[in-house]
């Protein structure tokens, strides 16, 4: 009879953590051996527990997921960590690797008994160095993709306004000055160009339709075409601004928009 697998599910929602953990039991094979609702509690327990397997939430006040696992991969064996995130597939494409697995929220029950299967491959040999590596390389880069969708300062007036970046309708260039509108704020970027603004945003989220025009993909209202196969998008905001598509990402445009 095999060990069963002695398991820790970090989550800062209660409901979510019982949720997670009565999954757990009912595939059996599984010794939840701690609960942790943060990042500090999670890095306690997995002293006092010494968990094979973490559940670790990603978006958690305080310490985030990444940085949790930051942290247990200083250990020499640390445990195998599997990434509960309601981020979109987009977002999560680079967890697939062998050395580390991912659910997204709403955790399906097959796709739960699937991790667990990974984990215990992973855990049923030693864990190379690359590995530990490789698992490293991905927090950091993940930790950089959520920092990129956190705030973004508008100056208004003599003040900096700091807004999510998720709320950006668009951004445009004039006269060396970039202008950021949201559905509540207009004002002014203090980042000197279209390119290192773009760096801070979403790529998934945000694109350069023009040169001088960077669009939130979820703000568009409408499509317009227009001249020569080109198109116009018509934008959420309070005037309905009207932003032009160029030649080089119309046929992008239209792939992804099935047009």
């Amino acid at each position: 009879m095999s060990v069963p697998l002695r398991v820790m599910v970090v989550d800062d929602e209660q409901l979510a953590r019982d949720e997670l953990c009565y999954q757990l039991e009912q595939l059996g094979d599984v010794d939840v051996v701690a609960q942790a609702g943060n990042g500090l509690e999670a890095l306690a327990a997995a002293v006092r527990c010494e968990p094979d397997l973490i559940f670790l939430d990603i978006q958690m006040p305080g310490l985030s997921g990444f940085e949790v696992a930051r942290r247990l991969l200083e250990d020499d064996q640390p445990p195998a960590l599997v990434f509960v995130t309601a981020f979109d597939q987009h977002a999560v494409e680079a967890f697939e690797v062998n050395a580390v697995d991912y659910l997204l929220k709403p955790v399906e029950a097959g796709r739960l008994e699937q991790a667990l299967s990974r984990a215990r491959r992973r855990l049923s040999v030693d864990r190379p160095e690359p590995v530990t590596d490789q698992l490293e390389r991905l927090v950091r880069m993940m930790a950089d993709r959520q920092a990129r969708r956190e705030q973004v300062a508008v100056k208004v007036g003599e003040r900096f306004l700091l807004v999510q970046a998720e709320e950006i309708i668009y951004a445009s260039l004039a006269d060396e000055s970039i202008t950021i509108v949201t559905g509540q704020v207009a004002g002014t970027s203090n980042y000197r160009t279209m390119d290192e603004l773009q760096a801070r945003l979403d790529p998934e989220v945000f694109w350069r339709v023009h040169r001088s025009h960077l669009v939130n993909i979820n703000k568009i209202k409408e499509i317009v075409p227009w001249f020569s196969r080109n198109y116009i998008l018509r934008m959420k905001d309070a005037k309905g601004t009207e932003i032009p598509v160029s030649r080089a990402q119309t046929k992008r445009l239209r792939e992804y928009l099935k047009l």
